[in-house]
């Protein structure tokens, strides 16, 4: 009996599809071996990123109408993680700057990510919407993120930043801004990402030499 014979049942047991690709050009022994690096390709650990929380800032830009923007940057490593590693973030500790409203006021917000020493930086969202003022005031606001370098599909990324701002009344017709939460959604399932597939993701535009 040739060898090839002995590997016939091994292949059609492991890679039942695989061994009706046999023929004089190829062997059962080749097709196995073909097999049995796919499996292993893909069960392959998907690399850590190289970007930590620690690498990154975040600055948000929040206008209510007329008025001046509300500025904050934040250092994200300083930020209180999700319990379950989402990428998922609330922020506070706004400045007291005042934001002067007219009621149905058009909201604007702009968040970026910006690699530590402003090595680099990416546009997470920058969004328009109408404002509500008074209790759970704010605005919520998506936008569909562009695809990484390493991806390849009609220039989306199948990813989705989140923005959610809570809008504090202090009367004489102003509001400050009380609260800022972030994240990073996928578009198939509409949940949070984890924290390292985000972070895969931002440091392909964020340091584009890896």
């Amino acid at each position: 009996m040739s060898s090839n014979h002995l590997w016939k049942p091994l292949c059609s047991a492991h890679f039942p599809s695989l061994s009706s690709l046999t023929g004089p050009a190829i062997s059962y022994s080749r097709l196995y071996a073909l097999g049995h690096t796919s499996v292993t390709r893909r069960n392959r650990a998907t690399p850590k990123p190289y970007l930590s929380l620690n690498n990154l800032f975040f600055f948000f830009d929040i206008r209510l109408g007329g008025s001046p923007a509300v500025t904050l940057a934040k250092p994200v490593g300083e930020l209180s993680l999700d319990p379950n590693g989402l990428f998922k973030f609330d922020i506070e500790g706004f400045s007291e700057d005042l934001l002067v409203f007219e009621e149905f006021e058009e909201l604007r917000v702009v968040w970026n990510v910006v690699l530590v020493g402003f090595g680099g930086v990416f546009s997470m969202m920058d969004c328009k919407g109408k404002g509500r003022v008074g209790m759970g005031g704010g605005g919520w606001f998506s936008e569909e993120l562009p695809s990484s370098a390493c991806c390849f599909s009609g220039g989306k990324s199948g990813l989705s930043s989140d923005l959610r701002v809570r809008l504090g009344e202090v009367g004489g017709g102003k509001v400050v801004v009380e609260k800022v939460s972030v994240g990073v959604l996928s578009v198939v399932s509409w949940r949070y990402v984890c924290v390292d597939d985000a972070l895969r993701y931002l440091q392909h535009f964020l340091v584009p030499t890896l």
